[in-house]
């Protein structure tokens, strides 16, 4: 039964569009003109930037003469609202799962967050478990997650793949094991020198066919 390690922003969940459909909405409230959309896009940068520092970015832009704490808890909360699991891809995960591999997420992020995304989305019923750095003490790329991760299901690392978008956390974790992976490009260009996936694909749809069509 190979393992499959699986990303979960932008990956298994849409995070990138749920947090578009919600900025949108945002900065109709606060007045905003559309065309900030792209700058706010580009200050969350996938959701990398500290969320008290693009709090604080935003409140300092629109002169917004509230708490950057209550913003805050806009930026956790509101995109959740947005956030569903395309049927698609649970019935992907289905299909693999009948085929015999086991999708396990591995994710860095808050652990009360990330596990309310992915029981609130029904992803769980999809996957056989999943780790979170805050509460596995250790973040992608280092294999000591992805081990804890195939510890929670019993099953060894060896044969195991990787999928991502992420070049660092989830390649770069990848090639730290000799194990291989599945790179989700959405649009980019693959430019790291260090290591390269073994699959590059625009999808996790696509990701997961890769997979059950390699050789095992």
């Amino acid at each position: 039964m190979p393992l499959v390690l699986m990303a979960l922003d932008d990956t298994l969940l849409d995070r990138s569009g749920a947090f578009m459909l919600w900025a949108k909405d945002f900065l109709d409230e606060i007045g905003a003109p559309p065309e900030d959309l792209q700058w706010l896009l580009s200050v969350d940068a996938d959701g990398l930037t500290p969320r008290w520092d693009l709090a604080d970015l935003i409140r300092d832009r629109y002169h917004l003469n509230i708490p950057s704490i209550d913003i805050l808890e806009e930026l956790r909360g509101g995109p959740l609202s947005y956030e569903r699991l395309d049927p698609l891809v649970g019935c992907a995960l289905k299909i693999a799962g009948d085929a015999g591999f086991v999708p396990v997420v591995v994710t860095n992020g808050p652990a009360e967050i990330q596990e309310d995304r992915i029981r609130r989305t029904g992803l769980d019923q999809f996957v056989a478990d999943w780790v979170i750095s805050e509460r596995a003490g250790v973040s992608k790329p280092n294999p000591r997650i992805f081990a804890m991760a195939a510890q929670r299901v019993r099953m060894r690392l060896g044969g195991a793949w990787v999928v991502g978008d992420s070049p660092e956390a989830d390649i770069g974790g990848a090639a730290a094991m000799g194990l291989p992976s599945v790179w989700l490009h959405r649009g980019r260009e693959w430019m790291d020198n260090r290591f390269a996936p073994t699959r590059v694909v625009g999808n996790v749809i696509q990701g997961l066919s890769a997979i059950m069509a390699a050789p095992r």
